[in-house]
């Protein structure tokens, strides 16, 4: 596995990649909190990881689909794997709800299962659990904290502020 990190408006987004260049992990904060998230002891720590750095930079200079091919890979059971696949579908700047994530991974009554693979998502923001928030469109929550979940909203709607997340009044 290999490690890299790259600066963003929301602080580092530490970046894990495997040898055939699947992105195993991707997630805002110290990279010490995303290993053990994913039970990864080791990996090596690399300046870039090419196409998956691009991709990442191009996304936050504002190309919004520019994460959109990358190669994933987390483990989940079934249903997290189709609610995975569902979120890579929601396009930037169109949240969804928790229950349009259950249905649309098809189970509409599995909401509180759409929540459990937002919450297990280890490749935010490239699996973009963060375009789902609550039926009554309050953000809901996010594992790198509401403030970041606000910044890509943000960012993916146009209507982004230039003071970081953790400056807001």
């Amino acid at each position: 596995m290999h490690l890299s990190t790259v600066d963003t408006p929301t602080g580092p987004l530490t970046l894990v990649a495997d040898d055939a260049g699947a992105l195993r992990g991707a997630g805002f904060g110290s990279a010490a909190g995303l290993l053990a998230r994913l039970g990864t002891p080791a990996v090596r720590q690399r300046s870039d990881l090419g196409a998956i750095t691009q991709a990442v930079r191009a996304y936050l200079a504002g190309d919004l689909t520019a994460l959109d091919e990358l190669p994933v890979e987390q483990p989940g059971g079934p249903f997290m794997q189709q609610a995975w696949k569902v979120l890579r579908t929601v396009p930037p700047g169109h949240p969804i709800s928790y229950a349009d994530l259950a249905a649309r991974a098809g189970s509409p009554r599995a909401v509180r299962a759409a929540g459990q693979a937002c919450a297990r998502n280890v490749i935010a923001p490239v699996v973009p659990c963060h375009r789902v928030v609550r039926t009554d469109s309050s953000l809901g929550g996010y594992a790198y904290g509401l403030p970041v979940k606000r910044w890509l909203l943000d960012h993916e709607s146009g209507s982004l502020r230039l003071t970081r997340p953790d400056q807001r009044s």
